[in-house]
């Protein structure tokens, strides 16, 4: 028709470059929808987003060479998430003080571990004190808030702890029963709420290193952040006192 306006042509798609370790990360295990989310993501970090939404975690613990001579070396941990690493977790303390504290006083020893996200922020940190009996971890959030705490129990046939929270009230109580020792279940009263598997990483790399790898499941939508925080600190605890070899 003369004098009509021509329809301008539709732009043409723009070209998406897709990065595979986001679409990993974005294939998380959701709990609960969108609208009874308890968490605002744009108000938290990328990790503790993905530890508030996600159902199940792995642990790996990065493996060191002089272990297989006999060396007890810094433990460093990567977290992930289907696969793809999000976080990860190291032992504080480089010098020689630290090194023959790790090799003579194992678990017994006073040290930190530092969970830091994919850019380097540090997120959360553990803190062990010295004790030669019922160890004890606490966690801070980066303002220095506690998060609450692991507290191990005295057991006869079993390994058993609690987690509290910053008030020093108990949350969940976690037990490892003689006929199941690699599984950790997180109850609170008599329902399980979370639970910490320690996997099989083949017979060498039991033998000779310390490279172990850990899974967490969170079952319930009852776990809030801060204890969701703590189920992730409680798996490398369980790592530190059940299954390094100079602990």
């Amino acid at each position: 028709m003369p004098g009509a306006t021509p329809k301008a042509e539709p732009p043409a798609p723009a070209s998406v470059t897709i990065n595979p370790r986001s679409a990993a990360l974005n294939r998380v295990h959701f709990v609960g929808t969108a609208a009874g989310s308890r968490c605002k993501l744009s108000n938290m970090s990328e990790m503790l987003a993905i530890v508030q939404q996600s159902s199940e975690l792995m642990i790996v613990q990065r493996r060191e060479l002089a272990e297989i001579f006999g060396f007890e070396t810094r433990n460093k941990y990567s977290i992930e998430v289907n696969g793809a690493p999000f976080a990860f977790a190291a032992e504080q303390g480089k010098g020689g003080l630290a090194f023959l504290a790790r090799m003579f006083f194992g678990h017994w020893r006073t040290f930190e571990i530092h969970f830091f996200d994919n850019a380097r922020n540090l997120v959360l940190r553990a803190v062990h004190p010295f004790r030669f009996f019922f160890q004890r971890l606490e966690v801070f959030g980066t303002d220095g808030r506690l998060l609450g705490a692991i507290q191990q129990r005295w057991a006869f046939f079993s390994k058993r702890f609690d987690i509290s929270d910053a008030s020093g009230r108990v949350t969940l109580t976690v037990s490892s029963p003689l006929w199941r020792p690699w599984t950790f279940a997180f109850e609170r009263d008599g329902q399980e709420l979370a639970r910490v598997e320690k996997k099989w990483t083949g017979a060498l790399t039991e033998i000779f290193t310390d490279a172990d790898r850990f899974r967490i499941l969170f079952r319930s939508q009852q776990l809030g952040l801060d204890e969701r925080s703590l189920i992730l600190a409680a798996a490398l605890f369980i790592d530190l006192q059940y299954f390094e070899k100079k602990a």
